[in-house]
């Protein structure tokens, strides 16, 4: 029976059957007949009485009685259905194929009914009422809730039938294979159409995001993060003055000592030797340096390791695995809310800087959140959707990796979640003109291009210019940097090796996965 239809039987000839209730701390609780409640409720108001039969039962009586009574009726709405698709994977904790066995669907027609519960409470009203058809009902579903009462209004408005409301969200959702940010999430998403593909015979076309608020926010956060990289790689660019050549000691201090570093198996007559992939004419005679600074003051020159690179790259070490921290927090719901009760207990949530997430309140929460008053913005925070409301978690975790001032406390939560910097992270021209020629000798032995070229001929690239040997460094023949974590770069210390792919195993077949 439509819901209007019910009003109009119940001005008519009032409720002829009671609802069945159950205490539930100092109110009471519908165990049976809610659409009865709800068309009395609008057709006596709030002060009407109705008939009720009140009974104490246990959560699983409850349920059964509840179960039992969409069984037999033949006429339950669809989001009747899903509301009761809703308590029955309640009651049987998450577990979808027994919450299905239990009211005798397919585990398709459970899904599909699930993902109507995430309707809003008028676009359940005009499904009802059927002033809107299950094909409408199923393109809303895949639209976050706080949009789906202006699109209702436009298709009750403009009378849109089912095909011209999939053109209308086809043009306001975001094509994927367009986006710049990570798409591992996506693929479970409910938002993404492919999902909705799986659940719905009406649907929007494959590889679209009906989250519009989400994909901005999430491409506004990579674009953020290239922007800092770019900085970072252009400060690390800048030129540096060469120091004045001090003939007197320290031929670590000399700047221009760097440029002509010898090997240390090596002697002069690698420096006053052509360069095989040059002319040979800038380096037919030892430099300046070479000739003011006498050879055996390199035996007091320190060595160099791991500590002493790390301590020149410290501030890059630290902005990357912030970025990559924030990254992954971005990116899981579940990790960011773990850091941010870290944050909170340990007394550094408070660090994360106001106008971080500020800023962006409007577009997390709504345009409208930040003229609010503060009472209307604990109503809005509360009525976020699940999907939002994670969101939002994300965005706080990712400013907290961001704005906390300890960096230990970044690396405590990059090791917890398993935060890998070689997924993201590259050898570039950048990072290397921070290093002296036998810095960069260091990382080349430790990255493997020492023994990719061999001893002699990168011998003969350090003898050359820095510039020319950074070049080379970077395009050697068969060499691949991606996936190599100099010991500067990682947490502990300790050179990172690209990671082992595992190759895939065999998927099942298709009738496999299905039962």
């Amino acid at each position: 029976m439509k819901h209007t239809e019910m009003v109009a039987s119940i001005l008519l000839r009032g409720v002829l059957q009671p609802i069945l209730v159950r205490p539930k701390g100092s109110n009471f609780e519908i165990v049976l007949g809610e659409r009865r409640w709800r068309g009395a409720l609008e057709a006596y108001g709030p002060d009407g009485q109705m008939p009720v039969t009140i009974r104490e039962m246990t959560d699983q009586e409850a349920l059964e009685a509840a179960i039992d009574e969409n069984e037999i009726r033949d006429d339950t709405s669809e989001t009747e259905q899903a509301d009761a698709a809703v308590r029955v994977l309640a009651a049987y904790h998450g577990d979808r194929a027994e919450a299905a066995r239990r009211l005798g669907w397919s585990q398709a027609k459970f899904a599909r009914r699930l993902a109507l519960a995430d309707l809003s409470d008028p676009v359940k009203l005009a499904l009802d009422e059927r002033r809107i058809k299950i094909g409408h009902a199923e393109l809303l579903a895949a639209v976050p809730q706080d949009k789906q009462d202006k699109a209702l209004e436009t298709i009750l408005t403009a009378d849109l039938d089912v095909s011209k409301t999939r053109d209308l969200l086809m043009r306001v959702t975001q094509n994927l294979a367009s986006a710049c940010f990570d798409k591992t999430e996506c693929t479970t998403c409910p938002f993404n159409s492919a999902t909705q593909r799986v659940l719905f015979e009406t649907h929007v076309d494959d590889g679209h995001c009906t989250n519009p608020g989400c994909f901005q926010l999430k491409t506004e956060a990579v674009e953020t993060i290239r922007f800092e990289e770019e900085e970072r790689a252009a400060k690390a660019a800048r030129p540096v003055a060469p120091a004045a050549v001090d003939v007197s000691g320290d031929d670590e201090q000399n700047g221009l000592v760097d440029e002509t570093s010898l090997d240390q198996a090596g002697d002069v007559d690698d420096i006053a030797s052509p360069d095989d992939e040059g002319t040979g004419s800038s380096a037919s005679a030892p430099s300046i340096a070479a000739i003011a600074v006498p050879r055996q003051a390199s035996a007091h020159k320190p060595a160099v390791t791991a500590e002493s690179i790390a301590r020149r790259t410290a501030d890059l070490r630290e902005a990357t695995w912030r970025t990559a921290l924030a990254r992954a927090l971005a990116s899981n719901a579940g990790h960011a809310h773990t850091a941010i009760l870290v944050a909170a207990m340990s007394g550094t949530l408070s660090q994360i800087k106001a106008d971080t997430l500020t800023s962006r309140a409007g577009l997390l929460v709504g345009a409208a959140f930040p003229d609010l008053d503060y009472g209307a913005k604990i109503a809005a925070i509360r009525g976020l959707p699940d999907r939002q409301a994670q969101i939002v978690l994300s965005v706080i975790g990712a400013a907290y990796a961001k704005d906390v001032l300890t960096f230990d406390h970044v690396a405590d939560l990059a090791r917890a979640f398993q935060v890998d910097l070689r997924d993201s992270w590259k050898v570039d021209q950048g990072f290397l003109d921070r290093y002296t020629k036998e810095e960069l000798k260091f990382i080349a032995r430790e990255c493997g291009l020492v023994d990719h070229i061999g001893q002699k001929a990168f011998a003969k690239r350090l003898a050359g210019k820095k510039s020319d040997l950074i070049t080379n460094m970077l395009n050697a023949i068969g060499f691949d940097w991606s996936g190599r974590l100099p010991s500067a770069m990682t947490l502990d210390g300790t050179y990172g090796p690209p990671p082992t792919h595992v190759a895939p195993q065999a998927q099942p077949p298709i009738a496999d996965l299905a039962a």
